[in-house]
């Protein structure tokens, strides 16, 4: 009867999945502590079939899912040059598709103009670099190409100039982006007795000039005057 019944017990566990059993491990401290192991809690035991117990034990211990977040994509930069006014000094990359003898770095003198094979001298001070384009194509249309493609880019702004209380005064390539801080920077920085809160800018535009105390984080174009004060204590 014995050997029957531990068939049957045998071929019931055969049946169904094995057990998982989570268990504390031995309180040895607590023996040497207080004389006598801490008993620990029983054993849990949870068939192991997929679902049920099983699951929801799996899904207290699962980590959390993380959010991930996704940006918006960045906007495209503004170009500078897009809006930017061409004068004496800017030095041109001329593109003219097809027209190797006409593709060349032009730099605008000063007189305001460039001057092209062909076409000779093309007015730009005060043009953008989409309008000197749409002119030098249209003079090009007049007797000398059919349909001409044409592109312009600024290879190099004119310069900027700053003077008086830095340790460098003079003339310095113009960087896109300039402040006037960064262009007392490049001077060398502020002398012993500079005026370090303001400065005042010259600015010029389509040939007429215009004056203004600003502070330090205002933004710099091509061919301005920075002139730093002298402070009186």
């Amino acid at each position: 009867m014995l050997a029957a019944a531990a068939a049957l017990a045998l071929g019931g566990c055969m049946q169904t999945a094995g057990p998982i059993a989570i268990a504390q491990p031995g309180g040895d401290l607590d023996a040497i502590a207080y004389g006598q192991p801490y008993p620990g809690p029983q054993p849990v035991v949870v068939a192991d079939n997929g679902g049920g117990a099983i699951g929801a034990l799996r899904n207290s211990f699962a980590p959390a899912p993380v959010p991930v977040g996704y940006s918006a994509p960045m906007a495209a930069p503004v170009r500078y040059n897009a809006s930017y006014h061409l004068d004496a000094g800017d030095k041109l990359r001329v593109v003219v598709y097809g027209q190797e003898g006409l593709t060349n770095s032009y730099a605008i003198d000063a007189g305001g103009a460039i001057t092209m094979p062909l076409i000779g001298a093309v007015p730009a001070r005060g043009r953008t670099t989409a309008g000197l384009a749409g002119e030098i194509a249209a003079r090009l249309r007049n007797g000398y190409i059919r349909e001409p493609s044409v592109a312009v880019e600024i290879e190099a702004y004119r310069p900027f100039f700053i003077l008086g209380e830095v340790s460098a005064p003079g003339q310095y390539p113009y960087v896109p982006n300039m402040t006037v801080e960064s262009a007392v920077a490049i001077a060398g920085g502020f002398s012993p007795r500079a005026k370090r809160d303001v400065v005042t800018i010259t600015h010029t535009e389509a040939g007429a000039s215009m004056r203004a105390v600003v502070p330090l984080g205002t933004p710099l174009s091509p061919g301005d005057t920075v002139f730093v004060g002298e402070r009186w204590f």
